[in-house]
């Protein structure tokens, strides 16, 4: 699918095992910086919010989290917001490369999840999108189920509102080409605690 005038959304949210600063949590630190910099050199990356306190990227809005917080003992919580060209690029980057080395490891430092871990839905071009929207799109994908609002990749809607078909293909394709961007950084990752 390449889009037109639009692109896609992604937020994502977890609670770790323990506090953002044990060390069963280094795993995770570790390799965040890379999972940012595999993101900027795959294609069809947009661009991402950034957090408070941090210089860049600027955060686009309040960083705020949704209900699934509450009760956990935390203030905050690993979660990402970021803007993608298209569902196979989204999905290139998510299930190889750096990226799927921290999702092979995720069972280490996150808790099970009673609630989706990411929502997806289409923003025009140039519009980005707040945390609040991602908090409360997770929250009505947890409440109501997919609807070209807030969808997954299991259950995706194209840009247009109809129910949509990943080319799988395309996403190989996709994949092929981000790992010779991402080769170095995939090599330290590798090497990093887990």
């Amino acid at each position: 699918m390449r889009t037109t005038g639009r692109h896609l959304a992604i937020y994502n949210f977890g609670l770790f095992v323990a506090p953002d600063d044990d060390p069963a949590i280094e795993g995770f630190r570790l390799r965040e910086p890379f999972n940012f910099e595999a993101a900027a050199r795959s294609e069809g990356f947009v661009g991402r919010s950034g957090y408070a306190g941090e210089p860049r990227p600027r955060s686009w809005g309040t960083q705020v989290f949704p209900r699934f917080i509450k009760g956990s003992g935390f203030d905050a919580a690993p979660s990402s917001l970021s803007l993608w060209t298209d569902i196979e690029s989204l999905m290139a980057f998510t299930y190889s490369g750096v990226h799927a080395d921290a999702l092979k490891h995720a069972r280490n430092w996150n808790q099970e999840r009673r609630w989706p871990a990411l929502v997806l839905w289409w923003v025009d071009a140039g519009q980005r999108p707040v945390w609040a929207d991602g908090a409360a799109r997770l929250e009505r994908l947890h409440d109501l189920g997919p609807d070209a609002d807030a969808f997954t990749f299991k259950e995706p809607f194209a840009d247009n509102g109809e129910v949509y078909a990943i080319d799988r293909e395309r996403v190989r394709r996709i994949a092929q080409n981000n790992a010779e961007r991402q080769a170095v950084l995939l090599g330290h990752v590798l090497s990093l605690k887990v």
